[in-house]
This record gives structure tokens, sequence and C-alpha cells, in this order.
């Protein structure tokens, strides 16, 4: 079953660059919600509260976390091109029902279908590109994965926040929405393969233990992936305050939604078209000091939103903060990759996804609660503190080595 598959991003360029591809349609069918929803919300519903707003966000982490765990656990046995094609299914029908939810209610359910299919989806490309290229260009291959859903992110939402501008909030930006969920699984189903057969290929020669509960070593006893793993979740956690409130903030200054379009897709564009560097760099430089000043950046960035409100410097914050993030993203991923045996690598990575992604829930509930009790500043400089915390957690914590214990027998088989 293994005798012709061979490891590495040349041999394999064909299915990885439509992975690639197909990674940038999962991104944009975030970009659809990502600059209009406040107004979106305010507009079609009358809803003001920004912990009622949030909702969305919470219910699409929630659902993207199971999603992600699940699609680690069951990529082995059910196929991760299977997997994929179900997201791809669940994200048909969502911009349908935002185009004719009677109530708000139709809206929260539409993103906990729209996190479902997130975690299916993005969580399968990432694990089909670490198994195509192998451990010597899997920081590559996670930056350029990141790079398109996020560029994609970002271009999407520059485009529904020019639509909406021009035609409303609904349901032109919407239509983006259709083309791109029906273009990916269209693509998914006629020319995705599966990649199992090349986790089987690699673990051959792999020399590392496995460990018994790899849930319990991602979340909390390993020290490298489990200060990985929260600062995911801090990432997730500030990003969801960023999606929620950061629009919010810009109508607060009588920004137009063309303008606050061009401003909410800077840091995703930034943070995606930095990781075709910072995923290479994964690659060759300390992991730990990536982490470190990337989630230290991001939290200074946030500190000094509530200090801003000219135009240039809301682009300046939107940059670094992209930056920020564009130093972690990848990062996180080839640490997770590089410390677990391959054969427990799709569930480690479910793991981690799991915890990231429920950051996203945190966020929008513990900034959404604050922004109403005390002020959206508040709010804001909370979850900037939160961030410079977790780079400190990875200063302090991470071993600087990621490597998981080698499994002498297995070595003693490989030489012999």
């Amino acid at each position: 079953m293994t005798r012709n598959v061979k490891l590495g991003l040349k041999q394999n360029w064909k299915q990885f660059s439509l992975l690639v591809l197909i990674n940038a349609f999962v991104g944009g069918m975030v970009g659809m919600e990502r600059t209009i929803f406040p107004q979106f919300a305010q507009a079609q519903f009358g809803i003001d509260s920004k912990t009622a707003v949030l909702l969305f966000i919470t219910a699409f982490g929630l659902s993207k976390a199971v999603a992600n765990y699940y699609t680690g656990r069951l990529a082995n046995t059910l196929g991760r091109r299977n997997l994929l094609l179900l997201g791809w299914l669940m994200a048909i029908p969502i911009p349908f029902i935002l185009i004719y939810a009677p109530s708000w209610n139709w809206v929260i359910w539409a993103n906990v279908l729209l996190g479902f299919s997130q975690g299916l989806t993005w969580s399968s490309t990432v694990v089909m590109k670490i198994d195509l290229v192998g451990e010597q260009d899997r920081g590559f291959a996670m930056g350029l994965n990141e790079f398109a859903g996020y560029l994609a992110v970002g271009v999407v939402a520059f485009l529904t926040g020019l639509v909406a501008d021009r035609y409303g909030v609904t349901p032109y930006p919407f239509y983006i929405g259709i083309f791109i969920a029906t273009t990916g699984f269209l693509l998914t189903l006629l020319w995705v393969n599966d990649t199992r057969a090349f986790v089987q290929q690699e673990s051959k020669t792999v020399t590392s233990t496995q460990v018994d509960n790899v849930f319990w070593e991602t979340t909390v006893k390993n020290k490298t992936l489990s200060s990985v793993t929260q600062a995911g979740l801090v990432n997730n956690l500030n990003d969801g305050m960023i999606w929620g409130l950061f629009p919010i903030v810009l109508l607060s200054l009588h920004y137009t939604n063309e303008t606050i379009g061009v401003l909410t897709a800077i840091y995703p564009s930034v943070w995606g078209i930095g990781q075709l560097v910072t995923g290479k760099m994964s690659d060759h430089y300390s992991k730990k000091r990536m982490l470190f000043w990337g989630m230290l950046l991001q939290g200074l960035a946030i500190s000094i939103i509530p200090f801003v409100d000219a135009v240039y410097g809301f682009a300046l914050i939107s940059g670094l903060l992209g930056l920020g993030t564009a130093l972690v993203y990848p990062t996180f991923l080839n640490t997770i990759a590089q410390a677990t045996n391959p054969q427990q690598r799709a569930e480690s990575i479910g793991t981690f996804r799991l915890w990231r992604d429920l950051g996203y829930a945190f966020g929008a509930i513990l900034s959404g609660i604050t922004a109403d009790l005390f002020g959206i500043d508040y709010a804001i400089l909370l979850i900037g503190g939160l961030t410079i915390l977790s780079a400190l957690i990875i200063k302090f914590r991470m071993p600087e080595s990621a490597r998981p214990p080698v499994n002498t027998n297995t070595l003693s088989r490989v030489h012999s």
C-alpha cells in the first residue's frame, strides 16, 4: 500500500497545491462574516449589546473546537478526504441561512454550522499537508496553508465590506459565500486524494515513542505541547475579541463600511502573507523564540488600541497584530507535529486545535461581558494583558527542544 508513496513537497506538489487552493476557500467562508456582522446584527435584528453580538463568535468557536478534536480523532479511521467533504457539505447551506434568517437565533445556528464546517475542513487540510511533505518542509507547508487561508479571510473581508457599503449588508455579501462553498466542495470531490498511506510510510522510520493519553499530554503534561496549546487558546481569544469588537470601535468613530473593510482586512492579510516567511523560519530557527515574540507583539499591539483614533494608527495596529500572529500560527502546528509520533499526530493537532478554537468562545464571552459592564477599552486592555501573560508562559515553561523521547527498541530495529 505504501510502496510507491514518497514524502516531500516536490514529490507531491500537485496535490499539495490543490490543498492550498482549497484552504483559501475555507478561509474565505470566515472572511464573509469578518467585516459586516456587528452592523448586520444591529441593522437586521436591532441587537446592540456587545455580549449578544459576540454570541455568534461564541457559537462558532465552540462548534469549531469540537469539530477540530473529532477530526483529529477520526482522521485515521474515516479518512482525511471524507472529513473534508463532510465539512464542505455543512458549509453550503450557511449563506442561505444568513440571507433568509427570520431571527438572530438562526444566525447563531448558522455559525454553529460554520464552526463545524471550519473544524472539519481546515483541520483536514492541515493534517493532509503535514502527511504529504514529511519533516523537512513541514513549517514551510504550514506557512503556505495558513497563508492561503488567512489571506482569503482578508480578501473576502474587504470584498464583503465593499459590497455592503454599496448594496447593503444583506443579501449581496453572502452571495460570495455561496460561490466559495460550492467551489470548495467540487474541488474536493473531483481531485483530492486521501493521505493516510503517507503516514504509514513515515511511521516505518520513526523512532519517537507513542504516549498513552494524547489529550492529557497535549493539554497539560508535556511542557512543549501544553505551552503551545495555551498560547493557541490565547491567540484565538484575542482574535475573537478583534473579530467582534474592532469593527464596533471603528463604527463608533464613524468610519464607512469600506474603510472598516480595509482596516479589518489588513490584520488577516499580513497574517496570511507573513506566514510565507515565518513558516519557513520555523523549520530553521528557534520555535520557542518565535512563539514568545509573536505573542508579545500581539499583546502590545492590542493594548494600544484604546489610545488610537486615526485611521493610520489603526492600520499600523492591524499590521503589527498580523505580524505577531504570523510568527506564531505556522510555528504552533510545526511544533506540535515535531513533538508527536506520526501515528498520534492528527489526534494531537486535533486536541491543540480544540483548545485553540475554544479561545474564540472564551474571548467573545470575556470581552463581550467586560465591554458591557465596563466599556470596550477595558475589554481590549484585559485581552492585551492576557496575551502578554501567555508570552511569558512560553518563555519560562516551554523547553528549547520540541522533539519527543526516542523509543530505543524502535531505534535498534531501524539500525539493525
